[in-house]
């Protein structure tokens, strides 16, 4: 096929998508498509990459995948956060290989050239007289911190919005204190789905009664209303209605903002944050609804908080609790390959075996991660068989298809820029 066919199908196949249903196999299966997904979406707008507890001190460094790119993300000499391609402006060798680490430079292994933290090029071995270090430092890659949580953009102009959704969502994070957060524990996964069905499946709670451990704290209700609340879910709606009024109380009391923003498809870095109640003891997602962690990440005095959600398009969401907080964060490896990327955060000074369990603290969402791995890998499955075509969405998958539309939204105007 040659290019211009193909981007001839793209866009007719782009152009005919029915609103309310599931997205044609291609946009799922071909290979097409997920380069093009690379280009529109993921090299166009804001990524979710790191906490900023998962580099606390100067030379602290993540490297982050997003298709066939690799970011460097290095705290440098005067604490503030860069990001560099990890590319080596000798013959383009992967500088760091390793997913995370700390350096006082940045070395390559290939022919040792030698970078500043801010990708200045300080040494190049036998150069002739003429050469000029400062034309070859390593290239730039927008980067923000947004109250403790890391983002870079490979745009040369990003979407200028993300600086009032910044200061829309931050009001909220702030009192949960991530920039000083450490790190407890961090899991990746690789799920045999492409990256639109593991945000689909992030986005609504339809399938939910597949998550025995999740639903024990997690009301099951999540999207559903008076209207399409089918009957077995009607006595914890009631009770998701009530200790939502008292736990609200509690909100307005400590000065906590918890009001619904949801601009998911309507803008270029689509969100969605809310702050709600849990079930039983409604602090944290345990069995019980207990803390898993006794020291809290701030001076909250009470641990009944519930959970603060935030969903970000393309390739995030989390939840801030009073003891903890989650990162999820999704990276595209091929067509039918994802990495879902989880970190568990902390109080700084609390430790392992004193003021948590870490099996505790992690069991609920390792087994709704691995629940959910198996789940998008059968979609994905069915997504390439001959006898799939576009399904509906229920009411309650409202988020799905502002995902989707947002995602359309995305390609058309990359495609007709």
């Amino acid at each position: 096929m040659t290019v211009l066919a193909a981007t001839s199908g793209i866009s007719h196949l782009v152009a005919r998508r029915v609103a309310g249903r599931s997205l044609e196999a291609p946009f799922y299966t071909s290979r097409e498509f997920f380069d093009l997904d690379i280009d529109a979406i993921w090299a166009q707008h804001w990524i979710f990459v790191a906490a900023e507890g998962e580099l606390p001190e100067p030379g602290d460094y993540i490297t982050a995948a997003i298709g066939p790119y690799s970011i460097i993300v290095v705290r440098d000499d005067d604490g503030n956060l860069a990001a560099l391609h990890n590319v080596c402006r000798h013959r383009g060798a992967r500088i760091l290989p390793q997913e995370r680490g700390s350096v006082g430079n940045i070395v390559c292994g290939y022919h040792k050239w030698t970078y500043r933290t801010d990708g200045s090029l300080l040494h190049a071995p036998s150069q002739d007289s003429g050469f000029d270090p400062t034309c070859f430092g390593l290239k730039a890659v927008h980067v923000r911190g947004v109250a403790g949580l890391v983002f870079v953009c490979l745009a040369e102009e990003p979407p200028a919005d993300f600086t009032e959704v910044a200061a829309r969502i931050e009001p909220y994070l702030l009192p949960h204190r991530l920039h000083e957060a450490k790190v407890a524990a961090r899991v990746d996964l690789v799920e045999d789905c492409n990256w639109k069905l593991t945000m689909e499946n992030n986005r609504e709670c339809y399938h939910c009664d597949g998550h025995p451990e999740l639903v024990r704290s997690f009301f099951p209700t999540y999207g559903y209303t008076d209207d399409n609340l089918p009957t077995p879910l009607r006595p914890a709606y009631d009770r998701y209605r009530r200790v939502e009024a008292e736990v609200r109380e509690t909100y307005e009391a400590l000065g906590l903002p918890y009001e619904t923003i949801e601009e998911l498809d309507t803008r270029p870095t689509g969100f969605r944050i809310e702050r709600e109640p849990l079930d039983l003891a409604g602090e944290s997602f345990t069995p019980d609804g207990t803390a898993a962690c006794q020291r809290l990440l701030a001076d909250f005095p009470t641990a009944r908080l519930g959970h603060l959600s935030l969903h970000l398009q393309p390739n995030a969401w989390f939840h801030f609790l009073s003891d903890h907080a989650i990162t999820f964060s999704v990276f595209p490896i091929a067509a039918d390959k994802t990495l879902l990327r989880t970190t568990w955060l902390v109080h700084p000074d609390a430790e392992d075996g004193v003021d948590y369990d870490l099996n505790s603290l992690t069991k609920v969402w390792t087994a709704t991660n691995e629940q959910d791995a198996d789940l998008v890998a059968r979609a994905q499955q069915g997504v390439a068989s001959p006898a799939y075509v576009p399904g509906p969405y229920a009411p309650t998958e409202y988020q799905v298809e502002a995902f989707c539309n947002w995602y359309i939204t995305r390609l058309w105007e990359h495609l007709h820029q």
